[in-house]
């Protein structure tokens, strides 16, 4: 984003703006020119773009509020402090025009979070601390969103991996929502991977709750160490198996890729997670042809252009520019 020098007044008139827009356009009447005009602001300075991208974040905590929060006349209640609110991208501006409540009375019950943090790693691994003193490692083009809750501290992983060092505190418990399901914890090291809506948690120190679909009554499936959960979208439960001592699920940690022996159909989720086009399998034939070796999280387009030298497999481009790896055709031998 493009430094400037915005006097208070400019910056609340911009931030007012962007949780305007970011109300009316989820509305179902806007029309095709109020988007239009909503894209020319947008594009119209950097700032704009921001504090847009920041409104639609704090949209999508706000999201969890029950309905009754959206028609609650406002409550007679001190508002938090404005910088507080301003730091963590205009979470004042969305309480104000999209919820009839303060930011405290919305903070006493619950609801909106007194703090909202964005981390990203993006070429390289990143570690951050986030504001409950928790420890968090970003893998490669991973991307998360740390809120503190009165009853909660919150994270969710919108892309990507990472790896957390959780501060104990029984009476805050530490939530990590990940696709369609969550992992619950009160102090513990964990690992979450995400491509898509797959999700794989690995548990070292601890125990966590791992829930497959946060709309199913129930806490979740406590791992203990040496465990590790795995769920996609629609599973009533996850899949919880053992690991072992060679277990390679922590390897980004160091750089590195380890697939052992995996057949390309499950190897292609751990590949497509560096990769900025996915590959894909031709049919399942070739999905059932298995790969593995060691490589560099920084340089898995090489893996994958390396596939036909080291299996029986051409790679070829789909209408979208996608890789796709095929089979070489077998023909029985002469006689």
């Amino acid at each position: 984003m493009t430094e400037q020098i915005l006097s208070e007044a400019e910056y609340d008139a911009i931030t007012q703006a962007a949780a305007q827009w970011c109300m009316r356009l989820h509305e179902p009447d806007c029309s095709d020119a109020e988007r239009l005009a909503f894209q020319q602001w947008h594009d119209a300075d950097p700032v704009h773009a921001f504090e847009y991208a920041a409104m639609c974040e704090i949209w999508e905590v706000a999201d969890h509020l029950p309905a009754s929060a959206l028609t609650q006349p406002p409550a007679p209640a001190r508002p938090a402090p404005r910088r507080t609110w301003q730091r963590y991208g205009v979470a004042a501006a969305i309480t104000l025009c999209a919820l009839p409540l303060a930011a405290y009375s919305g903070w006493e019950l619950g609801w909106l979070p007194s703090s909202y943090e964005r981390f990203e790693a993006g070429d390289s691994l990143r570690t951050v601390v986030l504001a409950d003193g928790s420890q968090v490692e970003l893998n490669l083009g991973s991307a998360l969103v740390y809120s503190n809750y009165k009853d909660q501290r919150r994270v969710t992983l919108k892309k990507g991996e990472a790896f957390f060092k959780v501060s104990h505190d029984s009476e805050h418990p530490f939530v990590v929502k990940a696709a369609s399901g969550q992992v619950k914890v009160t102090g513990t090291q964990f690992n979450v991977w995400m491509y898509q809506d797959q999700v794989r948690v690995t548990l070292l120190q601890g125990s966590v709750l791992v829930s497959s679909n946060t709309a199913q009554p129930g806490e979740g499936f406590r791992l203990e160490p040496g465990m590790q959960a795995n769920y996609k979208a629609g599973d009533y439960a996850p899949q919880i198996n053992q690991t072992y001592s060679n277990d390679s699920s922590l390897a980004w940690r160091n750089g590195k890729l380890v697939l052992d022996n995996l057949a390309l159909s499950d190897a292609l989720p751990l590949i497509n997670r560096y990769l900025d086009l996915p590959a894909q399998v031709a049919d399942s034939h070739t999905g059932q042809i298995r790969v593995g070796g060691i490589y560099n999280t920084r340089d898995i387009k090489s893996l994958l252009s390396s596939l036909p030298k080291v299996l029986p497999v051409y790679l070829t481009r789909n209408r979208d520019g996608n890789p796709v790896i095929n089979s070489l055709p077998q023909f029985p031998p002469k006689s």
